[in-house]
């Protein structure tokens, strides 16, 4: 996975916090293609181990539960200075029709993104390099009005919200996040293969792209905005134009 890039980031220290797969993995793969010093993060040493084997570079692996308070802690007290820090976590709880919305399952979907993002950037301040950076991965369901998604638009429109006041508190640190639309990823290995195909393909069949996002388009805005010392408190839409008023 590792590609011959510039050594611009040689020197620099980045946590992909979630970077064992999807779009964690690609943006981890793209920072190291850079010469950055990499450490990816999740709750699965199997899942990491391969992934650090897949991105090359001078990457290396952290077992964590970005939820528990503890882990979050402990990581940051060995961390040493980070320059950039990444919060690519998921979840997919708090989806549903909003009638039947399980209230205790919307809870679990802000226990399982929202609240983890804000105690991992809390502890990570003291440790932040004072020019770098943090890119949130949110999603494009925060602005959509896609029926069944009103518990993740609340989840990650939480998170969106809270960019530019906090690109004006924290600064010099910038803050920025990418809110990704429909991305082929494990995250939709829940979903049966012909159902998920049909989406896919029902999606891009009105997307101006004219297809579905892929990992390395998500990372390579997240890597934009990392290295772009004149953007801070930006939400970018990664979307192929679904979030336009009119497409295909």
């Amino acid at each position: 996975m590792l590609q011959n890039g510039s050594k611009e980031l040689s020197g620099h220290r980045v946590v992909v916090m979630g970077g064992s797969s999807g779009i964690g993995e690609e943006t981890a793969a793209r920072f190291a293609a850079d010469g950055a010093e990499v450490i990816v993060t999740g709750r699965s040493q199997e899942r990491l181990d391969r992934a650090v084997e897949r991105i090359g570079g001078k990457t290396t692996a952290y077992r964590m539960d970005g939820a528990d308070q503890t882990d979050i802690d402990g990581f940051f007290a060995q961390s040493g200075p980070v320059d950039h820090l990444v919060l690519a976590l998921s979840s997919s709880a708090g989806s549903g029709p909003f009638a039947q919305l399980d209230l205790a399952d919307l809870a679990a979907g802000f226990d399982g993104k929202f609240w983890p993002y804000v105690r991992i950037l809390q502890a990570a301040l003291p440790r932040m390099r004072r020019e770098g950076s943090v890119t949130l991965v949110g999603a494009a369901s925060a602005r959509a009005a896609f029926p069944g998604t009103a518990g993740l638009a609340a989840i990650n429109g939480a998170l969106s919200a809270m960019v530019p006041p906090l690109a004006v508190e924290l600064a010099p640190l910038r803050v920025n996040a990418v809110s990704p639309g429909v991305i082929d990823t494990p995250w939709w290995d829940r979903v049966p293969a012909e159902q998920r195909k049909e989406l896919f393909d029902g999606l891009a069949a009105t997307t101006p792209t004219g297809r579905v996002g892929r990992a390395e388009d998500v990372a390579s805005a997240i890597r934009m905005l990392a290295g772009n010392g004149f953007i801070t408190g930006v939400v970018l839409d990664c979307t192929g134009g679904a979030n336009l008023a009119t497409g295909r």
